[in-house]
């Protein structure tokens, strides 16, 4: 179930709402132009899946997507935990590379089908922290100010569905505002 966090933007430390509760995190991110919604989760084992088993299992809802959002381009962004320095490396990489506020000309659209992952978005004068799990289908509208963490043992697939052929393309403001705010693992740990 997802959780949403929201504080000011000024303030990390002062919680203006957090809940977990279905009806309210959809309204309150439908207010900004965010659109949360749910798939059911089609298998237990989503790991064990290569990309184009995991793409293919949910065939019908990606055509449904990119049908009605004119999606060029589906892909499979994941992470799974494993016991070698090189793993280590490239979570860390990855991860410091999302967590640094960036928006793209295009709408971010991901399904969580394994795992969860945290989307932080700076809108106007608020910050609010989006932690989605499997089964959560997440748009983040064009030009919106955001940072992913997948913290600090990434363990997650995604569905990334992109509205031109160049996929991932973030324009990155700078700005530090990203190191104030909770992550995935302390958001998490301190869970409802």
């Amino acid at each position: 179930m997802t959780l949403l966090q929201v504080m000011p933007d000024d303030a990390p430390g002062t919680v203006l709402l957090r809940t977990r509760e279905d009806a309210r995190v959809i309204g309150e991110l439908a207010e900004h132009g965010v659109s949360l919604r749910r798939w059911p989760v089609r298998t237990g084992d989503t790991p064990a899946l290569d990309d184009q088993a995991l793409l293919d299992l949910y065939r019908d809802k990606i055509d449904e997507v990119r049908a009605r959002d004119s999606m060029k381009l589906v892909d499979v962004a994941r992470l799974h935990p494993a016991p070698t320095e090189e793993w280590r490396e490239r979570a860390a990489k990855a991860r410091t590379t999302f967590l640094e506020e960036h928006r793209h000309g295009e709408d971010e659209v991901r399904f969580f089908a394994h795992g969860r992952g945290l989307f932080t978005l700076h809108l106007d004068n608020r910050v609010l922290a989006v932690l989605c799990e499997a089964g959560d289908l997440l748009s983040v509208p064009a030009g919106v100010r955001h940072w992913f963490d997948m913290g600090e043992r990434p363990d997650f697939a995604a569905i990334r569905f992109f509205q031109e052929e160049d996929g991932w393309v973030g324009d990155f403001t700078g700005a530090p505002i990203a190191r104030s705010f909770p992550g995935l693992d302390e958001l998490a740990g301190s869970d409802l």
